[in-house]
């Protein structure tokens, strides 16, 4: 299967559990990978035949933005399922990564893999 995969994408939120969290804004770094057939798409070279990522980028930016959140987990679900419901995508892989979250590491993260159910 083809994908089309976004990397990075850096998005300013509201996202912590601690009560100093919720008062700052963090930077978030998102991973996304929507399974398409892309064939089509590079035959005709017409955008109406592929997954838009700048519409992609623009959807899950401001769904992330759009109410503070706890937990990266609760991100990535909701990035997956708006992904699956908007998108001509039968499998998704989201990676969110915390840059901020731990100062020893260089990030933190997690990884999630949905399927449109059958």
């Amino acid at each position: 299967m083809d994908k089309v995969f976004v990397t990075q994408l850096a998005i300013d939120t509201v996202i912590g559990v601690y009560d100093w969290e919720k008062t700052i804004t963090q930077t978030l770094l998102i991973d996304m990978e929507l399974d398409s057939d892309l064939q089509l798409a590079g035959t005709t070279d017409a955008l109406a035949h592929t997954l838009d990522y700048g519409v992609i980028c623009q959807q899950v930016t401001a769904m992330v933005q759009a109410q503070p959140l706890e937990l990266i987990e609760t991100v990535a679900e909701r990035i997956a399922a708006l992904l699956l419901e908007n998108f001509a995508t039968s499998r998704v892989l989201v990676r969110v990564s915390k840059p901020s979250a731990v100062p020893q590491a260089q990030t933190v993260g997690v990884q999630i893999v949905r399927r449109r159910p059958a």
